[in-house]
């Protein structure tokens, strides 16, 4: 049963409209549009800069932030890799979640600003974000390297694991994927059901940035949607997702192929619960905040 605030939650986000977002391939394509007439800030709140130290470089076309504590030497690594459907920046949750991840796991933390569909495509993002990865690692010093994604930020995530698996061998010491969306295809025959209880997303709206995203390749490109790719030879994998989120029956596949190709995962999935609670202001999402920044510190021990 989820917690009376998470409830309270989902009925004030369908109030909100916030499903309007995805509520139609009409909707996302005006939403591409205005970004591209305003695009929106990706830049860190200040506040942040009162407990870590930001500055940002640049890969490419990419910014790319750089967050670390203040006055003390990073105890692990951390490459973040924000949600938003492929075509939405960096928002104030993402920055919540860096900053705990900054003060609470004593993380230096990466962020890159990637660039967005329609511009930013599976072909030109997948490969940065590997280089990213592999540089992190090469240069991780003593602590280990946690490599998360949340949604749409998630499938880049796994995308750029498989590919670097596939490249040299190489894996950060854990991957960490919350509300994961890792199949733009949106096919899986559950998913009609459990689009009705979604406060937050739509398949129509989902089908078509996925669309954007996949640029000239096929949707069901293991570069455009990693569930369609080899599990085998991973990192240890953990999975947040709630059953009021339509695209947990990606988490599940996932958890039924990573297994079979006998990597480890741990999941976590949460009845009632609505796409990205982890990074929400609910019990649950604290316990899940909680339990990633556990596992940066196991990382960092290791």
């Amino acid at each position: 049963m989820p917690s009376l605030r998470s409830r309270a939650l989902s009925v004030a986000l369908i109030a909100a409209g916030r499903r309007r977002r995805f509520a139609s391939a009409e909707a996302v394509r005006a939403r591409v549009a205005e970004t591209a007439r305003r695009p929106a800030s990706h830049l860190p709140p200040r506040s942040l800069g009162r407990v870590a130290d930001v500055s940002r470089t640049f890969v490419g076309a990419w910014p790319v932030y750089d967050a670390s504590p203040l006055g003390i030497e990073p105890a692990a690594q951390v490459l973040y890799v924000h949600g938003g459907g492929y075509i939405n920046e960096l928002v104030r949750p993402h920055w919540s979640m860096i900053r705990k991840l900054v003060t609470e796991a004593r993380a230096r933390v990466v962020v890159p600003a990637y660039t967005l569909a329609p511009r930013g495509t599976a072909d030109r993002t997948v490969p940065v974000a590997a280089d990213l990865l592999s540089g992190l690692i090469a240069g991780g010093g003593a602590g280990g390297t946690v490599l998360i994604g949340d949604a749409a930020g998630a499938g880049l995530a796994l995308a750029a694991a498989q590919r670097l698996r596939d490249r040299t061998g190489d894996q950060p010491s854990r991957i960490v994927l919350i509300s994961p969306w890792l199949d733009l295809t949106m096919t899986h025959p559950d998913q009609a059901a459990i689009e009705a209880a979604d406060p937050l997303q739509a398949r129509s709206g989902l089908l078509e940035a996925g669309r954007l995203y996949a640029g000239t390749l096929a949707t069901d490109d293991p570069r455009v949607s990693p569930l369609h790719g080899s599990f085998a030879g991973l990192a240890p994998l953990t999975v947040f997702t709630g059953t009021r989120d339509v695209l947990t029956t990606d988490s599940r596949e996932l958890l039924r192929r990573a297994r079979a190709d006998g990597v480890e995962v741990e999941f976590h999935e949460e009845p009632g619960l609505p796409h990205g609670y982890p990074l929400l202001p609910v019990p649950e999402g604290r316990a899940a905040r909680d339990r990633i920044v556990e596992l940066i510190r196991s990382a960092a021990d290791e």
